[in-house]
């Protein structure tokens, strides 16, 4: 097993002790600020630059599309200046659903971010990122299971089936397919078969618990076209983890799972399930001390829903624990005071001030029957992707959105 210790500052260095073969090794951190965050910005500036001279002829229109993509930001993650990026695999990323700079598919985002501004010739990205069932099976009995109501009934959907499903989303234009289940990791053949099989023109991510992640399985996912892995991990705390999750190896693999995706250069991040018992100031510090630690590039925060095991509940997280959510949101990702943290995500932050972009509008969420969804927490279907008519369905959610969100 790998021990991880953090020394990411003013060395900006860590060190990893890998205990089965007794060798220290050192590299760079892959949180990137300072200088050496400024430059990759500077460059990553002239790329969009270039973008637009060559979407557009008017001179005028190349600095306006900048400035339309600056205040896009700032409507997303609020008015603040970037303080750090995020280094994977010689890639470099600005969130956890934009894709890293600098390749056709980041070229091709922000071309199809720019259609918002201005009419241009590039081939659009229909849909930011769909998540996509390809298992109801799961070893797991989790407390807040949105997916409760299909958990471990019979698989539909074929290899066929799933290869039909991911050539249409790239058809349409799919920035990121995400794999989830159940318990996807159950699917792993599936998932390497689709993603070699795929057009190189998509990111493919896995949502997972870390069940079955060993060394081995990241190192064939990676070979296979995967880009990123987020890791559910309720808590800190080992015991709590695995109560939350009904299972007694739940912290296990969560943990072990995401040191084997980052020996094998994935992005990985934490994604934790907000719950007003969870939301304090200690357990939130606890959480992103952990994940410090561990190495992983961002922590998700999603706050729970009343669907699945928690339907009918009163899930909605109080104002004074939202207030502190928020403020160390900000203080994470902008103050001074923590650029040697994993980048925080936190959807509903950008949700209470712009709105939803799932519910067909970016996004959308496809279960093992191949049901066309608003999102993965909203089960009322809209027709279904294999039927000849799918493009009216997903014409028809776009204009319902998603009533969850």
């Amino acid at each position: 097993m790998n021990s991880q210790v953090s020394l990411i500052g003013k060395k900006n260095v860590i060190l990893t002790n890998d205990r089965e073969d007794g060798v220290v090794k050192k590299f760079e951190s892959p949180i990137i600020s300072g200088w050496r965050k400024n430059w990759i910005h500077f460059k990553l500036k002239t790329t969009l630059f270039f973008i637009a001279f060559s979407l557009f002829k008017n001179p005028l229109d190349w600095f306006k599309s900048l400035v339309f993509l600056i205040q896009l930001r700032k409507s997303f993650f609020g008015p603040f200046r970037l303080k750090k990026m995020i280094r994977v695999d010689k890639k470099y990323y600005l969130s956890l659903y934009t894709p890293g700079w600098n390749d056709n598919i980041f070229k091709r985002f922000i071309g199809s971010e720019l259609l918002n501004f201005k009419s241009n010739d590039v081939n659009p990205y229909r849909y930011n990122h769909v998540q996509l069932a390809i298992t109801n099976k799961c070893p797991l009995q989790c407390e807040h299971c949105y997916a409760s109501e299909f958990l471990n009934k019979r698989d539909k959907l074929t290899e066929s089936d799933f290869k039909i499903i991911i050539e249409r989303l790239q058809d349409l234009g799919v920035c990121q397919i995400h794999f989830t289940g159940g318990e996807p990791m159950l699917k792993i053949s599936l998932m390497e078969s689709l993603m070699k099989e795929a057009k190189e023109e998509t990111n493919f991510w896995l949502n997972t618990s870390g069940f079955g992640l060993t060394n081995e399985a990241a190192k064939k996912l990676k070979s296979s076209g995967l880009t990123g892995i987020f890791i559910s991990l309720d808590h800190f705390e080992e015991s709590s983890h695995n109560a939350f999750r009904n299972y007694k190896d739940a912290y296990y693999w969560a943990i072990k799972g995401a040191r084997n995706a980052l020996k094998n250069d994935l992005v990985v991040a934490f994604s934790l399930c907000l719950r007003n018992d969870f939301v304090s100031n200690n357990n939130l510090k606890g959480y992103m001390n952990l994940a410090k630690n561990i190495g992983v590039h961002y922590v998700q925060f999603i706050e729970s829903k009343p669907v699945g095991n928690y339907k009918d509940k009163q899930t909605a997280l109080s104002p004074d624990n939202i207030e502190l959510l928020e403020s160390l949101y900000e203080a994470y990702n902008f103050s001074n005071n923590y650029l040697d943290y994993p980048v925080i995500t936190y959807h509903e932050y950008y949700q209470r001030r712009v709105g939803c972009f799932l519910g067909g509008k970016k996004g959308m969420y496809i279960d093992q029957y191949g049901n066309i969804n608003a999102c993965s927490f909203c089960h009322n279907a809209i027709g279904n992707i294999l039927d000849e008519d799918y493009k009216e369905s997903l014409q028809a959610l776009s204009q319902t959105g998603c009533p969850v969100n």
